[in-house]
């Protein structure tokens, strides 16, 4: 679980100018460019996003390795997630990782280089650019509503994931979940149970305040 967590803490903000691009190794759908590009209007309207979230692991075979529930906030490049036992700051320079129970939090530098798949802000940016190819797989039926199935497949055959499925509400045009498969045969899906796209969030909520952490142990890895 706690590594499932790590990769689900890696951040990044996302924005890339369409979906229209090719590839090397082949054409995009254009039944899914034109989902992807309602989907991209309605994420870059929002001013700041509050949302719940479910994180859940499975192993090759399917069954249930754990789960996690938690609250993200994203504001620009800034962020903040909010889990059981964790939470993680980032101010758009600096990142603090803060484990409840050592109550120690880890301090480094916010890194563009390290934007994956397995970040929670995939989920209200727009990442769909030459790094993969795209295709509508049809509709399916979910707690009431209606989901367009998006298979995405990375470029770079050298990624730990082989296969992303995202779940885009058809009403609404926000992604409902995300599913990336990695090689080794773990599955992970982040869910969205609940989303405010226009939060009131002011930055200081994405900067580790000490003195709300009474005798917090400091690691700054930021030299």
């Amino acid at each position: 679980m706690k590594r499932a967590l790590g990769l689900f803490l890696v951040f990044g903000h996302l924005i890339v100018p369409g979906f229209g691009q090719n590839n090397s190794i082949g054409k995009n759908d254009q039944d899914a460019k034109k989902v992807l590009d309602l989907l991209s209007v309605k994420l870059k309207s929002f001013k700041a996003i509050k949302a719940d979230f479910t994180l859940k692991i499975e192993d090759a075979n399917g069954k249930l390795q754990g789960t996690k529930s938690g609250t993200v906030l994203v504001k620009g490049s800034k962020y903040r997630l909010v889990v059981t036992g964790q939470e993680v700051f980032c101010d758009g320079k600096d990142i603090w990782t803060y484990d409840k129970s050592s109550n120690e939090v880890t301090i480094t530098k916010s890194d563009p280089s390290a934007k994956t798949i397995s970040s929670p802000e995939i989920l209200f940016t727009d990442f769909y650019d030459k790094d993969f190819l795209y295709k509508l797989n049809g509709e399916i039926k979910q707690g009431g509503r209606t989901l367009e199935e998006i298979e995405l497949t990375p470029v770079d055959k050298t990624k730990t994931f082989f296969k992303v499925y995202l779940y885009i509400d058809k009403k609404s045009h926000l992604i409902y979940s995300l599913k990336w498969l990695e090689k080794g045969g773990n599955k992970y899906t982040i869910i969205t149970n609940k989303l405010n796209g226009n939060a009131a969030i002011s930055d200081s909520q994405f900067v580790f305040d000490k003195s709300k952490y009474p005798g917090v142990e400091e690691v700054d890895l930021r030299n």
